[in-house]
């Protein structure tokens, strides 16, 4: 059987960096408080709640500053968000060879299903709200070899769930930052995956951080 792959969403598989300046901005005039959307739109990855917190929103109101964002996505950042170039090709390549695709990824899991379900992409598994080393139970569960992702986060949580973790410079961060982190390999975007996922190497035992998945049992 095939090998499990492992994706991030926001910035590695989808664009949805206009939507979100949008939304963001919206909820600062809404909720009179300072958030800075293109800030924000830049620096995907880290959770929502977090983000809110670095702009100096008060504690008391992050749930409800959470819930109210969350309503408002489907309509402002689904419709205006773009796949990312690869993005297509790469998950239709893994399941070509008779794999599975995992996406596990901070946002909120129904709407991150909006975005696929518009996108038409196909995966078999979609986890929300895991961040950084977080993602690694879910990679782990799912039985993930490779993880793929543009924030260091990414790459943590692919090490510690044993999968191979492969970068994408889409995101925020560096081809640098990514290596520096552990990443095994890092690409300008994900039309390089292709092409290095055809020839992959010979499959080894999964959870070892290192080299080469194995076919799910």
């Amino acid at each position: 059987m095939g090998i499990t792959v492992g994706f991030d969403l926001d910035m590695t598989l989808i664009d949805p960096r206009p939507g979100m300046v949008a939304v963001m901005n919206a909820l600062g005039v809404e909720s009179g408080l300072p958030l800075d959307g293109e800030f924000f739109a830049a620096n995907l990855g880290p959770p929502l709640d977090a983000s809110l917190r670095g702009f100096g929103a008060p504690e008391e109101r992050i749930p409800e500053l959470v819930t109210r964002f969350r309503a408002m996505y489907p309509e402002t950042v689904v419709p205006v968000t773009v796949a990312m170039p690869g993005a297509a090709e790469t998950l239709h390549a893994v399941r070509e060879a008779g794999g599975r695709t995992v996406v596990v990824t901070g946002k909120y899991g129904p709407n991150a299903k909006l975005h696929l379900d518009a996108l038409g992409f196909e995966v078999d598994v979609l986890v929300g709200e895991l961040w950084s080393t977080e993602k690694a139970a879910a990679l782990t569960e799912h039985g993930a070899h490779v993880y793929v992702g543009d924030h260091v986060g990414d790459i943590r949580g692919a090490l510690a769930a044993g999968a191979v973790p492969v970068g994408v410079t889409t995101g925020p961060c560096t081809k640098e930052e990514l290596l520096a982190e552990g990443a095994d390999v890092v690409f300008d975007s994900l039309t390089e995956f292709p092409g290095w996922f055809s020839s992959f190497g010979e499959p080894r035992e999964p959870g070892r951080s290192g080299r080469g998945p194995v076919p799910a049992e």
